[in-house]
């Protein structure tokens, strides 16, 4: 099946194209919009049947007169369309190798995602077009294990069969490991040899092997072992072998997210794209960034630049406002991975060893006696210990001293620190109590700490935070929820309140009848029996039942369920149902976004970061972190370092553990 959006024109002559576009450029000033019109609706093997009878008519060259009548990015583009396909990347590999300084992005994005085919029509064009040899420019060019991996992709000898031996599968799954992982330093050329020769194919069930059997992502081991443009390349030769059309469709949200549009990739891709696989590339868009790629060129570029790339995307994907299969399979495809890793939750603060509570009580006293409080060694000795521990150095400093060491911490500590060095001493269930109480209490609601309180705590959770808030205020927290809330989104943390939920493995017939019950009512609008269902649903079943429910869900509706729960309800619920699907498909990413949250853009949400960092240090903060690099390209470590400072910052980076 074509999936390009550029089609051959249908009655298409070459002469009476070549004259149209003569007869616009002749004269003063040209007619820009016949140009572009003509050019992007056709071919790019009638472009080049153009050219020639341009040529013939009129004894011109066609590229040279377009170039000398248009300027711009507008040009770059009705150029690059004129080029066959190997020429231009042909073109932009030179552009990226000529001056000063290499265009690596460029390098990286030509050589990672091209065929065999294709590799080998580039370096032919290289060779005719500039009378260089391809390889040799790039090895003068380039250095190191990256110069390595850019000569192998460059002999185009991937393997492209499909029948995939299972041993093989292991035994590079197992190499890889322990190329990189298992081995004190790395050994690249490991990494070089598979990346660079296995069929894609194989490869993919190399990376699901490589999932089980490390309980990581093969990209996350990458950008731990391996570093610089080398690392950039085999994470984009990885992408392109998960889903070429998800690779690119990445690197246009990038081209035009921010300030500033990066023209030369959106014009490479765009050209590149537009006869191969750019239908893909949007559906993969749409699903991923929630708006289309035709919307997003539309906001970010203008006039006739803007025309032709809209003509080259092809469609609005958001006029249907529809989900493609295609998108919604892959999505379906990552979570059956998810769930056969066995992902071990680790904290990032365990019990000390050496642990003396009395020792302890001692440190602290004498960091807060007499003028002016040590904050520094209050931080090294309570970030150091677990909850556990912290609460017998409690009970130790009260026989000791006969103090109460919380009404000491909070008259010597103040701002974010208190809060961070308090919240450590109370147990995790007094922790979440309290948090929601400061919710409820005084005017105004805080509804997004609720959300994300109830949405993510088990059974075991839930009992202990009821029994310390009766302990605490004298009341039950589900009246104090009940009180303040009201509607659907009362009746959702009620529910949850209770800690009921089921703790049982999936019931594959049961789930097939909820995703059933959950997709009709998506499909007509009895908007109460909506909500109910949804709840009586996502509040009640287990998290491995519920995982299945959702990939029915997709197979009946191509739809992702938070997808649907995004278009048909609003405000609290919606934002309390997708809180409950986030933190079932994947806790750690659920955290790691609201701390992404918290600390990009300007001012910082110190309130949220302290609650998260305090809450999951002993569960699950390791692989928050490692989530946190997944899918924001930077180490949590490194972000809170430079959105807070001093002693706060101090507690908060001993709480984070290491670099990644």
């Amino acid at each position: 099946v074509y999936r390009g959006s550029v089609k051959d024109f249908p009655g298409f002559d070459a002469s009476q194209d070549a004259e149209a576009l003569y007869n616009a450029m002749k004269g003063f000033g040209s007619d820009k919009e016949a140009i572009l019109d003509l050019i992007t609706s056709r071919s790019n093997k009638q472009r080049v049947e153009i050219c020639q009878a341009y040529k013939s008519l009129y004894g011109k060259d066609l590229i040279a007169d377009l170039k000398y009548e248009l300027t711009g990015k507008f040009e770059r583009l009705i150029v690059s369309l004129m080029r066959p396909p190997a020429y231009s990347d042909a073109k932009e590999i030179k552009d990226a190798i000529a001056g000063i300084g290499t265009d690596e992005k460029c390098l990286i994005e030509i050589l990672a995602s091209r065929t065999n085919q294709e590799i080998h029509d580039l370096v032919a064009a290289y060779k005719d077009a500039y009378e260089r040899d391809l390889e040799a420019d790039i090895v003068g060019d380039t250095a190191g294990h990256f110069k390595k991996m850019l000569v192998v992709l460059l002999q185009g000898t991937r393997e492209e069969d499909d029948v995939v031996s299972e041993d093989l599968v292991e035994q590079d799954a197992k190499d890889l490991l322990e190329a990189g992982e298992l081995k004190w330093g790395t050994d690249e050329a490991q990494f070089i040899y598979i990346l660079g020769r296995r069929s894609k194919q194989h490869l993919r069930l190399v990376f699901d092997e490589y999932l089980k059997i490390s309980g990581k992502p093969i990209e996350r081991s990458i950008r731990a072992e391996l570093s610089g443009d080398f690392e950039k390349l085999m994470l984009a030769v990885v992408k392109c072998v998960r889903s070429t059309a998800e690779y690119f469709a990445e690197r246009l949200y990038k081209a035009m997210k921010g300030l500033g549009t990066r023209d030369n990739t959106l014009i490479r891709i765009m050209v590149s794209r537009s006869e191969i696989d750019m239908l893909d590339i949007r559906e993969v868009f749409r699903t991923k960034y929630e708006k289309s790629l035709y919307n997003m060129i539309k906001e970010d570029t203008s006039g006739e630049y803007k025309k032709a790339l809209l003509k080259l995307c092809g469609g609005d994907d958001d006029a249907a406002g529809e989900f493609f299969p295609e998108a919604a399979q892959v999505a379906y495809r990552m979570w059956e991975l998810s769930a056969v890793a066995k992902v071990e939750l680790r904290g990032t603060v365990q019990p000390t060893e050496s642990f003396n509570d009395d020792g302890d009580a001692q440190v602290l006293r004498k960091a807060m006696k007499g003028l002016g409080t040590d904050e520094g060694a209050i931080i090294e000795v309570l970030t150091q210990r677990s909850n556990a521990q912290r609460q017998q150095i409690l009970k130790a400093y009260k026989a000791h001293y006969g103090r109460d060491l919380m009404a000491d911490l909070k008259s010597e500590l103040s701002g974010s620190l208190a809060k961070l060095i308090l919240g450590l001493m109370l147990t995790p269930a007094q922790y979440d109590a309290k948090q929601l109480r400061k919710a409820v209490e005084g005017a105004g609601t805080d509804e997004s700490v609720l959300i994300e309180i109830m949405a993510t705590r088990n059974n075991q959770e839930i009992a202990a935070i009821n029994e310390a808030y009766q302990e605490a205020y004298h009341k039950r927290l589900e009246d104090d929820l009940s009180s303040d809330t009201s509607g659907h989104f009362k009746r959702i943390l009620v529910s949850l309140a209770l800690g009921n939920r089921d703790e049982g493995p999936e019931n594959l017939t049961q789930a097939h009848e909820d995703a059933k019950k959950l997709a009709d009512v998506s499909s007509n609008d009895s908007s109460d029996s909506l909500e109910t269902r949804f709840l009586s649903i996502l509040c009640t079943r287990s998290y491995p039942h519920l995982r299945r429910v959702f990939q029915e869900f997709i197979k009946m509706t191509n739809h992702d369920v938070e997808h649907a729960i995004r278009k048909r309800m609003s405000g609290d619920v919606r934002d309390a149902f997708v809180a409950i699907v986030r933190s079932v498909k994947n806790k750690p990413a659920f955290f790691a976004d609201k701390l992404y949250k918290s600390m990009k853009g300007a001012g910082t949400d110190e309130r949220t970061l302290t609650r998260i960092m305090v809450s999951r240090s002993e569960i699950d903060l390791f692989n928050i972190r490692g989530e946190f690099m997944d899918l924001f390209d930077k180490s949590l470590h490194r972000m809170i370092e430079k959105d807070t400072s001093g002693n706060y910052r101090k507690a908060l980076l001993a709480l984070c553990g290491g670099e990644d």
